[in-house]
Formats: C-alpha cells, sequence, structure tokens
C-alpha cells in the first residue's frame, strides 16, 4: 500500500469518531432485512433444512441462527459509542445510568408486549389478543417517537406522548391471559421476546463495560469471562446461575453477553482505537481478522459441547462472532474507507430507524389478522413461489421503513 493511500485510511479512521459510523448502521440495516426476510421465510415449506433454525437436538447451525447474534454483536458496537457520546454531552453517571435503566424497561416492556401478543383471553380482557396487541404497540409508537421540536406544535407532540404512554399503561393494566390449570393470570415473563433479550444484555453488558470502561483491555477480558461461563453452564460444570430469572442475573449463561462483547471488542479495535495505536486501517483489520480467526478455532475445538442456537452453545456463539467480525471488517472497508455506500440505499433506513422497521412486520400480522386476511397463510407459502412472496415483503416493508423515516416517524428509546 502506498503512503498517500495510507494516510488516506489514517485521516478516514481518525475522524470517525466524530461521525456516523456508516458501517454500523448499513450492518445494522442488512442484518434487519435479512431477518424480516428469514421470519417471513419460516412459514415457507418445501425449502431445503439450512434455511430455518436448526432443531434443538441437532448439532447444527444455519445463517438463520447467525441473525440474532448479528443484532447482539451490533449492540455490543454501539454500546461505547453511545454511552462515551452521553458522557461528553453530561458527565454525570447518574443520569447515565437511568438512560441505561430506562431504555432496558423500554426494550423488555415491547418484547413483553410481543411476546404475549396471542396469549391474552378475550373473555377476561373485553377486547381479542390482537387488537390488544395493536392498541399497546400504537401506544408505544406514540410514546417514543422522536417529533420535531417545532415549538408551535409542542403542546399536541406531548398530548401524543402522553396518550401513548397512557395506552400502554392501560392495556397492560387490563391484560389477562388463563394459565394451563384454567386459572386468570397477567403477563408472562418466561420469554422476554428478542427485543427483550436485547434490552437484558444491554444492561448486562453496560454494567460490565462502565465499571471498567477506563481500561483498553477489559472488554476482552470479560469477553473470555462470559465465554468461559457459557463453556461450564453448557459442560454442566456449574449450577450457578442456570435458572435464574434475568431480571436477577442478566448476563444468562453468558452467550448472549459473550457476543455483545466481541460487539464492544471490536468497536474498540475499529471506531475507539485511540489508545491501542492501531491508526490505520491496515493495523485495524489485521488486529479484526487475527480476532475472528482466534473465536473460530475456539470454536471449533469446544464443538463436543455442541452447536446450537437453541441451546446457546459456544460454539454457535463463536462462529457467530468469527462470521460478524468479518461482515464488519468488509463493511468497514466498504462504507467507511472507501467511502461507498450507496449500495446498500435499500437498507440503510432500516439501520437508522431500527426499532420501528422491527416492528412493522407485527404491526402488519396483527392487522391483516384483526382484518381476517389469510391468503398468504394458504397460498405463495411453498417452494420458490413463497421464497419470491417472502423477497417482496422484505422489500415492501423496507420501502415503508423509508417511507415513514422520511415523515419524521422515528423510534428511539
Amino acid at each position: 500500500m502506498n503512503p498517500s493511500m495510507e494516510l488516506l485510511q489514517a485521516n478516514a479512521t481518525n475522524t470517525i469518531r466524530a461521525q456516523r459510523v456508516a458501517s454500523i448502521d448499513i450492518f445494522r440495516g442488512l442484518t434487519m432485512t435479512l431477518m424480516i426476510f428469514v421470519n417471513e421465510l419460516a412459514e415457507v415449506k418445501g425449502l431445503p433444512w439450512w434455511n430455518y433454525h436448526a432443531p434443538a437436538k441437532v448439532d447444527a447451525m444455519t445463517y438463520v441462527d447467525m441473525v440474532f447474534p448479528a443484532f447482539l454483536f451490533i449492540l455490543g458496537m454501539t454500546i461505547p459509542i453511545a454511552l462515551e457520546h452521553r458522557l461528553r454531552k453530561n458527565s454525570s453517571v447518574p443520569a447515565l445510568w437511568l438512560h441505561i435503566m430506562l431504555r432496558t424497561i423500554a426494550l423488555v416492556l415491547l418484547g413483553l408486549i410481543l411476546a404475549n401478543a396471542e396469549l391474552g383471553s378475550r373473555a377476561l380482557m373485553g377486547i381479542g389478543p390482537i387488537m390488544w396487541t395493536i392498541l399497546a404497540l400504537s401506544g408505544a409508537v406514540l410514546f417514543w417517537n422522536v417529533y420535531p421540536r417545532t415549538e408551535r406544535y409542542q403542546p399536541l407532540f406531548r398530548i401524543l406522548r402522553f396518550s401513548g404512554l397512557a395506552l400502554m399503561v392501560a392495556m397492560f393494566a387490563i391484560f389477562r391471559r388463563t394459565t394451563t390449570d384454567g386459572h386468570a393470570a397477567w403477563i408472562s415473563t418466561s420469554y422476554p421476546e428478542i427485543l427483550g433479550l436485547l434490552g437484558w444484555t444491554y444492561l448486562a453488558v453496560s454494567i460490565l463495560y462502565i465499571a471498567t470502561r477506563r481500561w483498553n483491555w477489559a472488554p476482552l477480558a470479560w469477553f473470555a469471562a462470559m465465554t468461559i461461563l457459557c463453556i461450564a453452564l453448557t459442560a454442566k460444570w456449574i449450577p450457578f446461575p442456570r435458572h435464574l430469572p434475568l431480571y436477577i442475573w442478566p448476563w444468562g449463561n453468558g452467550a448472549m453477553a459473550s457476543i455483545a462483547l466481541a460487539g464492544v471488542v471490536t468497536s474498540s479495535i475499529f471506531v475507539n482505537s485511540h489508545g491501542l495505536r492501531w491508526n490505520t486501517f491496515r493495523q485495524k483489520s489485521t488486529v479484526a481478522i487475527l480476532f475472528s480467526v482466534v473465536t473460530f478455532f475456539c470454536g471449533w475445538l469446544l464443538t463436543p459441547l455442541g452447536i446450537s442456537k437453541i441451546r446457546a452453545t459456544p460454539t454457535w456463539c463463536l462462529y457467530s462472532i468469527s462470521c460478524s467480525v468479518l461482515l464488519f471488517t468488509l463493511l468497514y472497508w466498504i462504507c467507511d474507507v472507501r467511502r461507498a455506500v450507496r449500495w446498500a440505499v435499500f437498507a440503510r433506513p432500516a439501520g437508522e430507524n431500527t426499532l420501528l422497521t422491527y416492528l412493522l412486520p407485527d404491526f402488519y400480522f396483527f392487522i391483516v389478522s384483526a382484518c381476517g386476511f389469510t391468503y398468504f397463510a394458504e397460498h405463495a407459502n411453498y417452494g420458490l413461489l413463497g421464497v419470491l412472496r417472502c423477497l417482496i415483503f422484505t422489500g415492501l416493508i423496507l420501502a415503508l421503513s423509508a417511507l415513514l423515516t422520511r415523515w419524521k416517524l422515528r423510534l428511539q428509546i
């Protein structure tokens, strides 16, 4: 590489902290695009096995099993960037912890809405579970929407935000379900859905990051610690904390936290490497590729413990991490070093307005269910025709996300 190119790359990476990191947004947008597609593809029959989640009892993983880890990885990448940015704006640590707790609660609440969407009892609530979910999600959109700062309309925006909060509170207050033994019960917290899992992982990793953020090598040490915890629990060497709920022990078995901490490590390589003397893309990419190779090799060594997303085995974590690091390295070179971002125009709105994009397929599903529209449940759900339908659906959701983003509908928690 000639000196002028090396200098160009050094200038790009040194100034990237002052800008929004394009590769992170695009990586998130591509992951969201794939998530929408594979979620829809799950209802299509007659496809090769690798187009679905691998069964729990099978030691295997597919590309579908790597979508959720990619979200965790990106979550980890954004944690140091977002938290350091908030500390620069307001150095109050209590204020930072308040923000972290509120964001965690918001993600968990949204996850519980989606996880309980079809569990509600019409007889006990007075409304059907589908309508309950639509109203609860509508309240969330009204409350967490980023409204314009136009002074003239601030009273209206305050009314909309308060109405959204009141609607969510009302929906949680009236929710009732019938348990397997016939008793009435409130919200089920056994599984907080993907958003809730992201929320607990965000809290778990933030605790570790803030406690040791002044130590450059702390993220790598915490990543190793969470990986060892995952190994120990998968191998059944230790009983703790196997059965503790996430609201008591948000690190779980270490799997989700390890993936997110790998994202923190990767972020420290590419974005916050000023204290580690990695100034050029060549240096950064060399360290990142080494990290990817080591995690892949460790995953291969641990294959006797199984390969499974559902069982959250360490090999699944490490293979997913290795692939995420390599993919991000490539995207960083394309998007932040070479400044080539136009090719990802279809996915970038989903990466910048992720929460809204995540909820749009759910809104579609519950609205068409409320209307009794079942055509696609019975047609275009087999083979290549089903794949084509999923591609069209994904494109329409991305287009709707871009349109709503342009209309200033943006969710932020």
